[in-house]
């Protein structure tokens, strides 16, 4: 989950302060923001009413001056988010909420119920899944901790008892942080950046000492620049941002380094419509849809830290192909280092023409100009195929072998100018056991089917043959072994298209047969040409093939020996 939802329900700035100063960065201090600074101010502005339908006003609820999400369940995310959005109004002279009494009401009422929230250890619960949390708190910090920082240098007038809950709060937390647990790879390092926020405001030998704890593991980055989650549209550019508040906060510029590799294997994961590639997180963002403006900060700050033009570049395209709203939410960091008003250095071009495989994440990625393909292994969706707006979110291949036919490659090899996935199946029969391994008692959980010899055994292999073919690709299919299985190919569109060159499925929404010479389908003026198809039968749900996706799909269906080539442009 991206807890840093900060467009619609809170986002935290240091809209007063210049960045906290290290001697390796550089510093700037400026009085006038920039306009398109201050046009995200606005946004903020008009965002913040939303909060007032959300807030518990029964003086009998437990929370009372807390906020609630869409289904109505109390919670300090959202409490927290409004703080933080809240605050940083507060302080911008810029923003209609400038030193706001009223507002500032309204965030002492939920400063109370943040401690309402928070267990007698220091953490709160993201109660969608998990209690008394560490990493939880740490997310939550990411608001609370510049709110404090925002609200103490707006000098706004009354505010000292909500600095004394705010304050409560953060060292409270800091005592959960110290010992407290974590469950995924990226925790390590959020919980690090909080702590490091923490300890800018409040030193604690304690606190440093936590974070060497985790950093002694290391920063789980692959040879391919990508860490270990491959989680590429939520917690790779947490990861960044966590460790780029790290490398400034503790003043260890060495930690920028994984970061610059992430962002330059990650210029390589980028659609031409600016979408950024999913499908090989192993993650919950795995095939969902979205930009890069997650990266804009991470982009924006290593270009201007190592005057970098690629990142420069991508900084440029992710400010064209993401909303205003999407960067605003970020502001926070914009706001806290004035360094990052300045103007980006030239652009460098960015990679528009490649084939590049990324063997520790099973991605190969094809770019030419204005359409890309993903190939895949250990992904039963091992192929998409973009053009604009047009997309084939996935191919996938099944045959009813033994129940076990979906198909998938453990790895893609490269053979001349064409890359290969591969699976191989057995379907066994079994023959009576030997009389000594046969139990008394007959129990068969005592006489396991690895004792029997195998008989009558059955084979399938399937080799799919990729490679690039008049400003597209052509994708070979190959399934041998044992005769006449019925297969079943999947090309699974992104809905909100038309087809041509297809029939309608009866009886089955979203599905379509294709026998003719050519298909198309065709998204706002952006057209995916395919061919050629084949119907040999029409049972495309097969046993053991994984069930249709919720998408537009074309069915293209036969039996073994099957061997069928698909073009794609």
């Amino acid at each position: 989950m991206n807890r840093r939802n900060f467009v619609t329900m809170g986002a935290s700035s240091l809209c007063a302060i210049p960045m906290l100063g290290f001697s390796v960065f550089e510093k700037r201090n400026s009085a006038e923001k920039p306009a398109w600074v201050v046009e995200w101010i606005k946004i903020h502005d008009q965002q913040l009413p939303n909060f007032k339908k959300l807030k518990v006003t029964d003086p009998k609820h437990r929370y009372v001056g807390g906020y609630t999400d869409d289904v109505e369940i109390s919670n300090p995310h959202t409490t927290s988010g409004f703080i933080a959005k809240a605050c940083m109004l507060i302080s911008c002279p810029e923003s209609s909420f400038y030193q706001s009494s009223e507002v500032l009401k309204d965030v002492e009422a939920a400063a109370k119920a943040m401690l309402k929230f928070q267990h007698s250890d220091g953490t709160i619960d993201l109660l969608a899944t998990n209690f008394h949390s560490t990493p939880d708190t740490a997310f939550v910090l990411e608001n609370i901790v510049p709110a404090y920082k925002f609200l103490k240098q707006s000098n706004t007038k009354g505010s000292e008892s909500t600095l004394e809950l705010l304050q409560k709060f953060l060292k409270n937390a800091g005592e959960g942080l110290i010992v407290g647990g974590i469950h995924t790879p990226n925790h390590r390092w959020v919980v690090s950046a909080a702590l490091t926020k923490l300890n800018e405001l409040f030193p604690d030998k304690r606190y440093l000492n936590r974070i060497d704890q985790w950093l002694a593991e290391h920063i789980d980055l692959d040879p391919d620049g990508q860490y270990t989650e491959k989680s590429t549209n939520s917690y790779s550019p947490i990861v960044n941002r966590s460790l780029i508040i790290m490398a400034k906060g503790l003043n260890k510029p060495e930690l920028l380094e994984p970061v610059l590799k992430n962002l330059e294997m990650t210029l390589f994961y980028v659609h031409p419509n600016g979408e950024v590639v999913t499908e090989a997180s192993n993650r919950q963002d795995k095939g969902t849809i979205g930009n890069m403006s997650k990266y804009y900060y991470c982009y924006r700050f290593m270009a201007l830290q190592k005057n970098n033009g690629e990142m420069a570049a991508m900084a440029r395209q992710i400010e064209k192909t993401s909303s205003k709203e999407q960067l605003a939410g970020y502001l926070d960091y914009f706001l806290e280092d004035p360094t990052l008003w300045k103007d980006l250095p030239a652009d460098k071009p960015l990679p528009t023409s490649y084939a590049k495989a990324f063997p520790y994440s099973g991605v190969v990625r094809i770019r030419r100009s204005n359409w890309d393909s993903t190939l895949l292994s250990n992904n039963t969706s091992w192929l998409t195929f973009h053009k604009g707006n047009a997309v084939l979110q996935a191919m996938r291949v099944a045959s009813s072998f033994f129940g076990k036919g979906q198909f998938q490659s453990e790895k893609i090899e490269q053979r001349g100018n064409t890359w290969v996935l591969t699976k191989s199946l057995e379907g066994p029969y079994y023959q009576p056991l030997e009389k000594d391994k046969i139990s008394p008692d007959g129990d068969l959980d005592k006489m396991p089917r690895t004792l029997r010899k195998q008989s009558e055994v059955q084979k399938l292999e399937t080799i799919v043959k990729i490679k690039e073919a008049n400003n597209g690709l052509e994708v070979e299919i190959n399934m041998s072994g044992t005769e006449g299985v019925p297969v079943t190919l999947e090309l699974i569109f992104r809905a909100g298209g038309e087809f041509s060159g297809v029939s309608k499925l009866p009886a089955k929404e979203n599905a379509y047969l294709f026998s003719g010479e050519k298909g198309t389908y065709t998204v706002n003026g952006d057209t995916i040409n395919f061919s050629s198809g084949t119907i040999e039968h029409k049972n495309v749900q097969l046993r053991g093939a994984l069930p249709a996706m919720d998408a537009p799909t074309v069915y293209l269906t036969g039996f073994t020996p099957f061997k069928h080539t698909i073009k794609l442009s």
